[in-house]
């Protein structure tokens, strides 16, 4: 699923590292998710969402799931 987690990660001057620790996750896992190699639950989404400040719709693109 595409996704602009790095963008707005950017924007905030979070790291990786800060965003899987606010999240509860690796931040191998993080990596994944902004490589678009894998998607994360909605629950893991949510919060990604949550803490970039951005609503779920402005992190990913809910058109490019199958």
């Amino acid at each position: 699923m595409k996704n602009r987690i790095r963008v707005l990660r950017a924007e905030l001057g979070m790291s990786q590292k800060s965003l899987s620790e606010v999240t509860g996750v690796s931040r191998h896992a993080i990596m994944a998710i902004e490589k678009e190699k894998h998607d994360p639950s909605i629950t893991l989404a949510s919060k990604i969402a949550r803490a970039l400040k951005t609503p779920l719709h402005h992190v990913f693109d809910l058109n490019d799931i199958d």
